[in-house]
């Protein structure tokens, strides 16, 4: 089951104010931009290309959670907490991605206050994305998903 991406699009003001502290890097395909279990790095910010959100789900083996392209931030949660990554990125084709460290991102967040409350905008989407992935992965076959249950109701 493909997932779409949940959005995680920055303002144009927070994605200027974040060029003075990224650096840019390139990823061909297969590459992995962060591991899940690894400690936590930074962030990525997508620019140009597809990256693949996979899930450990034993065995050694991967679920495809989604797909993020262009403007999607990855690892925002973990660089916040601090926790290691929670999912594996890597790169579905040639993929251009700004990183950015989390001492960084936490030192630009306590210079830059005006923007905590977008960060918190982007922590919220990716919780309320997260949980809908949840629920459609872990539906059980014999009761209708919430979404149906919603078309039904219309």
């Amino acid at each position: 089951m493909l997932l779409q991406p949940t959005p995680r699009s920055l303002s144009p003001a927070l994605f200027q104010a974040l060029q003075e502290i990224k650096t840019v890097q390139t990823f061909a395909n297969g590459s992995t931009l962060f591991l899940q279990g690894s400690p936590v790095a930074g962030i990525y910010l997508v620019e140009t290309g597809e990256v693949r959100i996979l899930l450990a789900t034993g065995n050694k083996q991967r679920q495809l959670l989604e797909i993020a392209g262009p403007g999607t931030m990855l690892g925002l949660s973990e660089s916040m907490s601090g926790e290691n990554y929670r999912i594996t990125a890597e790169a579905n084709r040639s993929t251009t991605a700004a990183f950015i460290p989390r001492g960084a991102l936490l030192n630009f967040l306590r210079e830059h206050a005006d923007f905590s409350m977008e960060v918190v905008r982007l922590l919220s989407e990716e919780l309320h994305g997260l949980y809908h992935k949840f629920r459609n992965i872990t539906a059980h076959p014999g009761r209708p998903r919430r979404r149906d249950l919603d078309l039904q109701l219309n």
